[in-house]
């Protein structure tokens, strides 16, 4: 006779089905990181994820810039007075307005956004490299500014006396600056004497370079003020007091242990310092001491178009409306990604 062995009876015999899914539901929640969750709060907000979208396409656009004009058939800075018929685009009797189009734009099948007063070049091309112009601007200016804010901040944070004193004072002069007018007072100067000194012929390359360096230069003191605060509160934890007494120096503390709890304030302040960047190049622009003809620039774009905005009010709608769609689209992701960072938020 044989013996069968019996079964010993489950811990979740007997319990109902939906206990059993809140159960693994709850073990699920519980094993996800901080990161994890806020990336699922993410991808349930339909503001950030058409943000995201929005923002893609606009990399997407500067990236693909050259395939796009070359597509298009009109280089951004070719002067065109015909078109494939041979019939004149700009009427030259009343100062090159375009002729015909949509609100007098000289839009058509050719020329999708119609072309600019005077020099007839195509609208769609410079607002297409008017892109990588403005977000490289603003990204460079981004990135300097993060980094420096960054490490001046956890270094005073950090260290504390004298260090934190003397960087403080000097987070509080550069913020007293108007950084607004300096910035217009030192980037025509800045630029000049770098072109003749580093014979560079091309003074728009040069000026981008510029514009990089000051943004990023007056905006660090904000981010390390931030980053100042928080590193205080950090440095008195307990993995910061183990890793000390393991023997761990200053450097492995500051970019091992702290920096990674200071990323969700910097991916914050970096989504929303990238469209104040964008607005401060296109209102540098628009002032005439940013990006200067024949680059394209959202900035440069609207200057030019204020001239003309009774005879053409396109010509200065499309550019204005790539400026505000993008800093929009930061600024909402921004936002999201704030909340999607707080602890405090609902977790369900």
């Amino acid at each position: 006779m044989t013996l069968g062995v019996s079964e010993a009876p489950s811990p979740n015999d007997g319990l109902p089905a939906e206990h059993l899914a809140e159960t693994a539901e709850a073990k699920q929640i519980e094993g996800r990181s901080l990161g994890k969750i806020a990336f699922a709060r993410l991808r349930r907000d339909k503001i950030a994820i058409i943000s995201a979208v929005v923002i893609l396409l606009i990399i997407a656009v500067a990236l693909l810039a050259p395939l796009i004009v070359k597509l298009n058939g009109f280089p951004p800075d070719q002067f065109n007075k015909l078109d494939a018929d041979g019939n004149p685009l700009l009427n030259t009797r009343d100062g090159g307005i375009p002729i015909g189009g949509l609100f007098g734009s000289g839009s058509s099948a050719e020329h999708w956004l119609g072309v600019e007063p005077q020099n007839g070049r195509d609208v769609f091309s410079r607002l297409v490299y008017g892109t990588r112009v403005s977000l490289l601007v603003a990204l460079g200016g981004t990135i300097i500014a993060v980094v420096l804010g960054t490490v001046i901040g956890m270094v005073a944070g950090y260290f504390g006396g004298w260090v934190d004193t003397l960087l403080s004072r000097l987070m509080d002069i550069m913020l007293s600056f108007p950084s607004l007018l300096f910035v217009m007072a030192l980037t025509p100067v800045i630029a000049s004497r770098g072109q003749d000194l580093l014979g560079i012929p091309d003074d728009n390359k040069l000026r981008m370079g510029v514009l990089m360096f000051v943004l990023g230069f007056f905006g660090w003191a904000y981010l390390a003020r931030i980053v100042r605060g928080q590193t205080l509160s950090l440095r008195e934890r307990e993995f910061v007091e183990a890793a000390r007494s393991l023997g761990a120096g200053p450097g492995y503390v500051i970019f091992k242990q702290l920096l990674p709890n200071l990323l969700p304030t910097l991916l914050v302040y970096t989504t929303l310092l990238i469209p104040g960047n964008i607005t401060a190049e296109a209102a540098l622009s628009f002032l005439g001491v940013g990006i200067k003809e024949p680059t394209a620039s959202w900035g440069r774009m609207i200057s030019d178009a204020s001239d003309w905005i009774e005879s053409n009010p396109l010509y200065l709608f499309f550019p204005g409306m790539a400026l505000f769609i993008t800093v929009l689209a930061f600024n909402l992701l921004g936002d999201s990604v704030r909340d999607a960072l707080d602890p405090r938020a609902g977790r369900g």
